[in-house]
């Protein structure tokens, strides 16, 4: 493996901080996906690239059906011609109206969301019917990450609640455990089993009732590989096609390739055991341990000291022939909210830098391309 891949011609020519991407290194991570679990559908999540770029990608690798985190991500998956995407949220009715306008603007695209109670279900249905549509929600099941979703042992009554509105169609249940990260896989695999197991029972529920055994969306990064062994099931990783420093060092299973890194540059030398960088907490991801967050690939010993908002102190040794202007090429320790921070990102094929990409769908409204 050549230990150099990350450089480029023409890196000396970018401001920084600056994002870029490696779209080979994402072809070889989309095929490597698509190989550990062939024949089951995925539903890559595009939080992680929020670009028309790679979704177009993963398109041409024959996957059209995608979960996405915002209304933005929902109206780029429109635009670009998807097939399915499920807003993996519950709409409030704010949301929702926006929903709608992307349901009739793009028919070519089957939009659908989440739901874990009764009265969020019922507005959906009531907007939904207001406009003359039928939407398709999945039941969001808690399954251990206490963030969003209703317990699996409560869902059934909400099932057959749900068959009572019109305005909605239930397309199947979505259940994220993206808690679980255990290093060692067999104890990964335990955990995932046992909280799954309320899950699959609350399917084997809705049969036993008279009703078709419903779909299964499951899983991240860490756990699609475990969910896709799973009945009647679509999985739905999105780091996959950048990877990075955490999963990399968690989920050592997967040989994914690193493919998005973050270019910094050395602008002070404020002490002679520290340099500091251009990568503030406004140009990589600050919720890791400071210790954690981020690695130098041509400078893999130094370890973070200080962060704020538009510096990165490193700790060096004394004598250290580091000077102001020196390019570095930065491996965050989480890249999903690391490219959110950028407007685009340069591209590098073949070892020179091309046309940047826009990351269209970070903000709060699709802009043009």
């Amino acid at each position: 493996m050549d230990q150099n891949w990350y450089l480029f011609d023409g890196s000396e020519t970018l401001d920084t901080p600056s994002l870029v991407i490696y779209p080979q290194r994402v072809l070889r991570n989309i095929k490597l996906l698509k190989n550990t679990i062939s024949g089951i559908e995925i539903y890559p999540h595009v939080k992680t690239h929020k670009s028309t770029e790679i979704t177009k990608i993963l398109m041409s690798e024959g996957i059209n059906s995608f979960k996405c985190a915002t209304i933005t991500e929902s109206e780029m998956l429109g635009k670009t011609g998807a097939v399915k995407a499920l807003l993996a949220y519950q709409p409030t009715k704010l949301k929702l109206q926006r929903l709608i306008q992307l349901i009739k603007k793009y028919p070519q695209t089957k939009y659908s969301c989440l739901v874990d109670n009764i009265k969020s279900a019922q507005l959906i249905s009531n907007i939904a019917q207001e406009n003359g549509l039928k939407i398709p929600v999945f039941i969001d099941l808690n399954v251990g990450m206490n963030r969003t979703g209703i317990q699996p042992a409560n869902a059934f009554n909400l099932f057959i609640e749900l068959q009572d509105l019109k305005g909605i169609e239930f397309a199947g249940v979505h259940a994220y455990d993206g808690h679980r990260n255990e290093v060692v896989l067999d104890e990964r695999t335990k955990q995932v089993e046992t909280s799954f197991e309320l899950v699959e029972k609350l399917r084997n529920s809705i049969e036993t009732a008279g009703f078709p055994f419903p779909k299964l969306i499951a899983g991240g990064s860490p756990t699609f590989a475990i969910h896709a062994k799973r009945k009647n099931v679509a999985v739905s990783p999105g780091t996959f096609v950048f990877w990075d420093k955490a999963y990399r060092e968690q989920i050592t299973e997967h040989q994914f390739e690193f493919a998005a890194l973050i270019l910094t540059r050395v602008i002070s030398l404020p002490a002679k055991d520290k340099i500091c960088l251009d990568l503030g907490y406004k140009g990589v991801a600050a919720e890791k341990d400071l210790s954690q967050r981020v690695q130098l690939l041509n400078a893999p010993d130094l370890i973070p000291y200080s962060h704020s908002e538009e510096h990165l102190v490193m700790q060096v040794k004394e004598g250290h022939s580091y000077q102001i202007g020196d390019l570095f090429y930065a491996l965050p320790a989480h890249i999903c909210p690391s490219v959110a921070l950028y407007n685009r990102a340069y591209t590098v094929v073949d070892g020179k830098l091309h046309q940047p990409w826009l990351i269209n769908a970070r903000d709060h409204d699709l802009y043009e391309d």
